[in-house]
């Protein structure tokens, strides 16, 4: 396939740090062929090649066929005490002593490189001689024997089953995306820790439980109707969710993995039962260079980021490393990274932006979202890059989701003028690459008042708080570049273009709300999240908890974002969650 073009081995990580207690497993192989006969049938030299390595038994083999952000992943490895070992060839996977597959990406390009690479009879043969192994989200979804997504596409074959799409029309947001329970069906080891803890989702595409899968599953989740949330078998687990993005308990999750023989300290209980999809909190860092060189965080007033003094400095709220760290440890349910500094016209260049994402993944463990020049651009020596490659580049220095802004406006105007999908677009390649769970558009309009909706051909509404005229409606104009050139389209046209186009979510902000703190645009959040069936981000204009609650009580948003009132300690973001629930809300707590 095209797509598969782009993956290429990572090369292994040079790692530091001691070795720790051994994964010690019984050499006895349970044939689970005999239980569940493979689709995908192992070569004789295969099933018999196997050595013993002379590796220390305290590395772990990590199949990453390198498509999406496995970075966070390596860290939490790395956090956990164990070394690496990068699978290069598919006698590496024959000789691991513990196997890892973080699948990260679409279904078809991810069996086109095992495949390719022969990886794929070897993963076969590993797995039905009962060793351990630990599949993540699309490392799961492989073992089962097909995928709807783009396909039919045949996968290992190892787990009766087809994986399919979400179901929409019953009113779950697709991408499944973010924070929620699970329940155990039998005793899975690994998930001890979890209690009636959230973790982290991010897909389009799932198992549904069936009478020939049900002895594979040890927990489900309910996301319009169930599905499998984790599978065990033996040594050989896999789950939908991200355990290296879910937080400490998602940590548990790794511990208990790389260490089943080791008395494991449980973690702290929620002190609130998951029951369903939580709402998300946000904590944004809008990142730039100040007049000195130094990259900070800043924040605008109606994206002015200059403080109103002689000086007229760039408003410094601090240093992004520092303040990322900071607020996973209060309880941010994803940190997001605005770069709105001058490197864009050359996005691969800019290597600080690059760094502080691959500092920040190394003590984060939830989900790291980064905007900022993700487009197609040409460099001083005329050599182009695709924004694929751009967005690549963020994907491996520690990013889960990429944000596309101008250059989504640019290609919704050409979509809605001709009707054409070209698959030419930021948004459009990176969807098809890395699954449009991984892509954001974010979308910054100005409200511009109407005293006659039939005044526009954009969609208007009916405003809460009527205009400087007593103008009673108001259509929502897209921006680009910062907010500074307004174009021919209107919030609403954009949403639903964008999504048609391949994003798998909504930044929705709104200029005259930015840096007031008198709450969300609630008339305009509402417009775009009754308009979509994809997950919302409300964002301008938080200064108060009683704005979260209001946003999710009135609206559809997903989640809120704010970014000035937590750095600056107006409101912690534990007080915002703590209030959430007080309302009746699912948060993570």
């Amino acid at each position: 396939m095209e797509a598969a073009a782009v993956f290429a081995s990572a090369p292994p990580l040079s790692t530091k740090g001691q070795s720790y207690s051994s994964f010690s497993r019984s050499s006895h192989c349970i044939q689970l062929l005999q239980l569940n006969p493979l689709k995908c049938k192992p070569s004789r030299t295969f099933s018999v090649r196997a050595s013993v390595s002379s590796a220390d038994d305290s590395v772990v083999t990590l199949l990453d066929y390198g498509a999406g952000n496995v970075r966070s992943l390596r860290n939490a490895i790395h956090f956990l005490g164990c070394n690496i070992k990068d699978v290069q060839t598919p006698e590496d996977i024959l000789n691991a002593k513990c196997l890892i597959f973080p699948g990260v990406g679409a279904f078809a390009p991810a069996m086109d490189v095992l495949n390719k690479k022969g990886l794929a009879e070897a993963l076969c043969a590993y797995i039905q001689q009962d060793r351990p192994f630990l599949g993540i989200c699309l490392g799961l979804q492989l073992l089962f024997e097909s995928s709807e997504e783009n396909g039919p596409v045949k996968g290992l074959g190892l787990i009766p089953g087809v994986v399919g799409r979400f179901d929409s029309s019953n009113g779950c947001r697709v991408p499944h995306i973010g924070w929620n329970a699970i329940k155990l069906t039998k005793d899975s080891e690994i998930l001890d820790d979890i209690g009636s803890s959230h973790v982290y989702f991010v897909h389009s595409y799932r198992a549904i439980p069936s009478d020939d899968n049900k002895e594979w599953i040890s927990s489900t989740c309910n996301y319009g109707d169930n599905f499998i949330a984790s599978v065990r078998r033996g040594n050989v687990h896999a789950v939908q969710f991200h355990p290296e993005k879910s937080g400490e308990v998602g940590l548990s999750v790794l511990r208990r993995f790389l260490y089943p023989k080791s008395e494991t300290t449980k973690t702290g209980a929620s002190p609130r039962n998951a029951t369903k999809l939580a709402k998300r909190v946000i904590a944004c860092l809008d990142v730039r260079t100040n007049d000195k060189g130094d990259l900070i965080v800043t924040k605008g007033d109606q994206y002015d980021v200059r403080e109103q003094t002689a000086e007229n400095e760039v408003r410094n709220l601090g240093k992004p490393v520092d303040l990322a760290g900071q607020y996973y440890k209060d309880g941010a349910d994803e940190v997001s990274f605005l770069n709105i500094t001058g490197f864009r016209d050359f996005p691969l260049g800019d290597l600080p932006m690059l760094q502080v994402l691959r500092y920040a993944s190394e003590n984060c463990f939830v989900p790291l979202t980064v905007g900022g020049g993700i487009r197609d651009f040409t460099d001083g020596n005329g050599r182009h890059y695709s924004s694929l490659e751009v967005a690549s580049e963020y994907f491996r220095s520690g990013a889960d989701k990429i944000s596309i802004g101008s250059d989504a406006v640019y290609a919704a105007e050409e979509y809605l003028k001709t009707k054409v999908k070209t698959g030419k677009s930021s948004l459009e390649q990176i969807s098809r690459v890395y699954g449009n769970q991984a892509v954001v558009v974010s979308i910054d309009p100005r409200r511009v008042y109407l005293r006659d909706p039939n005044e526009v051909e954009f969609k208007s509404v009916k405003v809460t708080n009527p205009g400087p005229h007593g103008e009673e409606y108001a259509w929502y104009q897209c921006t680009v570049n910062g907010g500074r050139e307004g174009r021919p389209i209107g919030a609403y046209e954009l949403a639903k273009a964008v999504e048609e186009l391949g994003a798998g979510e909504i930044l929705l902000n709104c200029i005259d709300c930015d840096g007031q703190g008198k709450g969300f645009d609630i008339d305009l959040i509402k417009l775009i999240s009754d308009a979509v069936s994809i997950p919302v981000i409300a964002s301008s204009g938080a200064g108060a908890v009683e704005h979260f609650s209001e946003v999710f009580s009135k609206t559809n948003a997903s989640a809120a974002l704010a970014a000035g009132i937590f750095h600056r300690k107006e409101v912690p973001i534990q007080s915002v969650k703590e209030y959430l629930l007080k309302k009746g809300i699912e948060v993570r707590m």
